[in-house]
Formats: structure tokens, sequence, C-alpha cells
């Protein structure tokens, strides 16, 4: 497992790239990833405890192509080795153990990716835009501001 830490949490450049497309629309698709993604380990887990390799695929796939969309390159890496590993025990009809602990190291690694994220994104207090409703996803805000119900 020591080979995914010489992974970088985010590649710097592809994340650039993405945010040189998606504008301020980077912030809500980070959003989708961290929704779509806490579904996916949660299914991965899942599916690890019962053994079976064949429900890992699709939520694996789908983290995995999320996460490369804007260089979360661990999280995206951990998630390919899950999906090849699990397609190949459906395939030859044996227990997907051996990708234990690539599972069990995604969840802080995925949480560690999005804090990184957040860092990268430009705070919506810095710009000169007026901030709407439309602008604030409760999601990306800390727990206690999107409890109370946004900036006032």
């Amino acid at each position: 497992m020591s080979y995914y830490y010489s992974i970088p949490l985010v590649n710097e450049a592809e994340l650039a790239q993405a945010r040189s497309v998606l504008g301020t629309g980077l912030a809500r698709i980070i959003g989708y990833f961290r929704e779509d993604g806490i579904k996916s380990i949660d299914q991965l887990e899942a599916a690890l405890a019962k053994r079976d390799a064949a429900a890992m695929v699709i939520p694996a796939h789908r983290l995995k192509g999320e996460s490369r969309q804007f260089g979360a390159q661990r999280v995206g890496e951990i998630a390919e080795v899950i999906e090849k590993t699990a397609r190949r025990c459906v395939e030859q009809r044996s227990l997907p153990d051996e990708v234990a602990g690539e599972i069990a190291m995604l969840r802080g690694c995925f949480m560690e990716t999005l804090q990184l994220l957040g860092e990268a994104m430009p705070s919506p207090l810095a710009t000169d835009e007026p901030l709407g409703e439309s602008r604030i996803n409760p999601r990306l805000m800390p727990t206690s501001i999107a409890r109370s119900g946004g900036l006032r």
C-alpha cells in the first residue's frame, strides 16, 4: 500500500486545467464529487463486507472517473486498482479480499483530497461578486455555517 503514497493527492496541472475549463462551475462539480464519492465508498465498503466483487465494479469505476476529471490522482489510482481487481475476481469467480487494504485507505484519502481541493478553490468571499444562494453550496461550507442557514 505504500506505493499509493508516492502518488500526489491532486495533480496541480490537471486541477488548473479543470479550473480553466469549468471556471466557477468547478466548485459545483467538487460538490457532486463529494456526494458521489461518499456513496461510492459506502458501496465499496459494503461490497467488501459481503465479499461481493461484482458490487464493487460500478462504484469503483464511477469514483475513478470522477476523480480524474480534475486531477485527484491518488483516489483515482486506488479506485482503478479496486475496479480492475473486482472485474478479475468476477471473471475468475474469486473473492475480492485482496483489495481490502485499498478499500480501507480509500475513505481517508478521499477526505484528505476533498480538503486539499477545498483549499485550492478561491473563496467566494474573495471575489467582488454578490453572495447569493446560487453561489454558495451548503455541502462545501463548514458544518456549523451550513446548519445555521448559510452566511448572513
